[in-house]
């Protein structure tokens, strides 16, 4: 009820939520007595006004602080940006809760038999707590995901490091927990990241950057192998020991000694539920490699896998070196970086440098030259597709013109390195502010991954609800083993949906392969039961419109932009009814203004921008991975929240960068330049593009430019030109671009003719000149002949 009331209440345009935390003049307690706080607040302002202002107080607090009730909050927002208050209630609210203030203190003065504490709120309400021992009702529950089957040696590290009291969650790959935490199903994942004899795990390296997680402890656990059996088995009846085939790695001179042989299957936890389900009869017992059975097999796993799946323990600590440790991290939403004072600890951070000679010297001097001790180092290379997802997301986290400086313009070299470095400081000391600083003044990224205390120690509010899970907990017989195997979105991702492309051109096409987990239909004006067939997708004809939406759950409208409005209005709208509307246009505003104009109010509505072509990866080079890829969408009106989530999640497992946004700021940034890049991409046909055996980096780029558009129909661009109020003008600053570039190009010929002609005109004079010199010069140095005696005389002739 208080929430349906909240959501009638913000419906309105006006003030966004988040600004409410800065307008607003206290701040609800978010201490374990959140419910008793909720209870007196609401005998003191009974209104509905005063049950709004409760609830979303509550909200902005819990989101803000600790993210504890994050579940009011849609689950793909980020921050309470699609939440609004009405305008003028911030104003309604302040004398609304001054009112109730001065009540409450009047009441105080006169019960003084309350078991309630009451403690002043800022701007001058009181809010109340409940005494100081706890229950475990007001311990709220921690859920901590891992990676493997419950009994793993990851859930041994976690019970040795939260206790026995959180839950833990088991998921099938690590990237399943990084989504969990993401997503506020879980409130933090225990990741392993490195062994002291297998080495570093990139996979989660690279998995902290994709997700916006920070680390808040770590835990070295001592890794203790086990000879699990079933119970009463005799050791000398061991034939086979199945593990994983690092396991069985490290106990190899055990396995030897004894004449097992190892066979290696895909978990170590799930070795012994292998075994245990084998005796049991259930399917999973089944998938044993073969000639294992539960009377000559064992399994090598932790102590926890045995008494999790009831297998005896015959012997531990098999392995052969006794110094394997596995280092863990635990990861949560906030950090704890503001609660480490005076105590050991680490800070984690990642960064690129550019090709250039003592650029890692330069980098780590950063922290020498500040006696910042280090305690580890490592590289190894990134894909180029996660290296644009990090340009991607710089630029959008800091500015444009980071995003079209040199440092974030270049191409990308084959080869780039990510520097993984841990320093024994806070992020916030000051001498690791100012390397920080200079860090970033020399790398193209570089990001802090967390400052948490060193030494499996917690602290700030990890501890805290610890402590207070412990503390009601103190006492009280176990309630067995305290595991959540399912989470929410596990049906969303399992669910499969019918789909229905209307209009099966190239990019219809393209989306029915990302869709082939769900089942897809489509129907065109043109036979494309050949394509639909090579793709598994079930082909209709225009005729049978009503057969083909009959039972769909999600309708892709991936006609031309400007055939939109006709395809709309001939489809038999009573069919659309209770089923969720896509659209894929390159522009947002003009097809939501049609959708929601032209659809039933139950009709579900998602506008969309993928991003991306058919064959274009994230490099821009020939490709089918959506890694890293731009996916936009604006949920326009959406009342079954769970189809739309599970339609997203299909293009979010496969690792698109999922970007909600307006369809309105949508357009504003992306319309033009749309326009701009299509345009000059059919400028640049294969006439003017010719095939070179020699290239360079631009030409190659152009002709990708060329390649990709030309994929494109003539019909979606002119949607673009259409369709975007700019567009006109867009294509006057072409054509006046390349007039000026052709005046530009006559101005420069002309000047370089007329330059050419005037020192040809110098050239002759200069000549004629030095012609003129020359004579003069050889009429100057000719000798006077020298008159002899007889000059005077007459010679006589010969």
């Amino acid at each position: 009820s208080l929430m349906l009331l909240l959501q009638w209440k913000v419906e309105a345009q006006g003030t966004r939520l988040s600004t409410l935390s800065t307008n607003l003049k206290y701040k609800v307690s978010t201490s374990i007595h959140y419910l008793s706080d909720m209870m007196y607040l609401h005998r003191r302002l009974p209104s509905a006004l005063g049950l709004t202002v409760l609830v979303a107080a509550s909200i902005i607090t819990t989101h803000v602080k600790s993210e504890s009730h994050s579940r009011y909050l849609p689950s793909r927002t980020k921050g309470s940006n699609s939440i609004l208050l009405p305008k003028g209630a911030l104003s309604e609210i302040r004398s609304a809760i001054e009112s109730s203030a001065s009540q409450s203190s009047q009441q105080s003065s006169t019960s003084s038999s309350s078991s309630l504490a009451s403690t002043p709120l800022r701007g001058g309400a009181t809010q109340t707590s409940a005494p100081a021992a706890t229950s475990s009702s007001a311990a709220k529950p921690i859920r901590v995901a891992f990676q493997g089957e419950a009994g793993a040696y990851s859930e041994k590290s976690l019970r040795e490091l939260l206790g026995p009291n959180v839950i833990a969650v088991p998921r099938p790959n690590f990237e399943s927990c990084y989504r969990a935490v993401a997503s506020k199903e879980c409130d933090y994942a225990l990741m392993p990241i490195e062994n002291s004899l297998g080495g570093s795990i990139h996979e989660n390296y690279d998995l902290m950057l994709r997700y916006d997680l920070t680390i808040v402890a770590e835990h070295d656990f001592r890794v203790r192998h086990c000879l699990l059996t079933k119970p009463g088995m005799d050791v000398k009846k061991i034939k086979y020991a199945i593990s994983h085939s690092q396991a069985l790695s490290q106990c190899d001179n055990y396995l030897r000694a004894r004449g097992i042989t190892p066979l290696a299957t895909y978990d170590t936890a799930g070795s012994a539920k292998m075994i245990s389900s084998a005796l049991k009869g259930d399917a999973s017992g089944r998938e044993m490699p073969e000639g294992c059975t539960p009377e000559n097999t064992a399994a090598i796993a932790s102590d926890l896998a045995g008494q999790t799946f009831g297998l005896e323990c015959k012997q531990e600590g098999i392995e052969d070196d006794d110094s394997n440790f596995t280092r863990f991290l635990l990861l949560g939403r906030s950090g704890v970086a503001q609660h480490l004072k005076k105590i050991p600890c680490k800070t984690s951070l990642v960064f690129t440098l550019p090709n250039s000679a003592g650029a890692l010297y330069k980098s780590l001097a950063c922290f020498s030259l500040r006696d910042i001790d280090m305690s580890k180092i490592e590289s190894r290379p990134m894909s180029a597709a996660l290296l644009n997802y990090l340009r991607f997301k710089n630029a959008v986290t800091y500015s444009k013109e980071a995003a079209s400086s040199q440092k974030y313009g270049k191409d990308l070299p084959r080869f780039r390195y990510l520097f993984y470095l841990d320093i024994l400081s806070s992020e916030l000391d000051e001498g690791v502010q100012n390397a920080l600083h200079h860090l970033r003044e020399q790398s193209d990224y570089c990001r802090v991954l967390g400052s948490y205390p060193a030494k499996s120690r917690l602290i700030g509010p990890v501890a805290e609800a610890v402590e207070a899970l412990n503390a009601a907990n103190a006492g009280k017989p176990s309630s067995g083993d305290l595991r959540l195997k399912k989470l929410p979105s596990d049906d969303d991702e399992a669910r499969k949906l019918k789909i229905g492309l209307i209009g099966y051109g190239k990019f219809g096409n393209y989306l029915s392969k990302q869709l082939s987990q769900h089942e897809v239909r489509c129907i065109d004006a043109l036979d494309k039961s050949k394509e639909a067939e090579e793709n598994n997708v079930e082909y209709y004809p225009n005729f049978e419109m009503k057969n083909f939406l009959q039972g769909l759950d999600v309708v892709i409208i991936t006609v031309p932009m400007i055939e939109l409005e006709e395809t709309l209005e001939s489809l038999p709208v009573d069919k659309l009814r209770n089923k969720l509307v896509v659209e894929v246009c390159p522009l947002n505003v003009y097809p939501k203004t049609v959708l929601t104009r032209m659809l039933p109010s139950e009709v579900d509505i998602l506008c969309t921008n993928p991003m991306f072509s058919p064959g274009m990866n994230a490099g821009g080079h020939p490709g089918n991975s959506l890694d890293g890829l731009p996916f936009v969408y604006e949920k326009v009106r959406i009342r079954d929240t769970s189809r739309a989530d599970s339609f997203l999640s299909t293009f979010e497992r496969a690792r698109a960068q999922m970007v909600e946004m307006t369809s309105e700021d949508h357009d504003a940034y992306v319309a033009d330049a749309e326009f701009v890049t299509h345009l000059t991409g059919r400028l640049l046909d294969r006439n003017l593009l010719p095939v070179t055996p020699v290239s360079s980096r631009e030409y190659a780029a152009l002709c990708d430019l060329a390649d990709l558009t030309g994929n494109d129909t003539f019909e979606l661009f002119y949607g673009m030109f259409k369709y975007n109020d700019r567009a006109k003008a867009l294509l006057d600053k072409m054509r006046d671009n390349l007039a000026s570039v052709e005046r530009k190009l006559a101005a420069k010929e002309a000047y370089l003719a007329a330059s050419a002609e005037m020192k040809n005109s110098e050239r002759q004079k200069l000549l004629a000149e030095c012609k003129m010199l020359l004579r003069e010069m050889a009429k100057s140095t000719q000798a006077p002949v020298p008159k002899s005696k007889n000059d005077g005389e007459d010679k006589p002739s010969k």
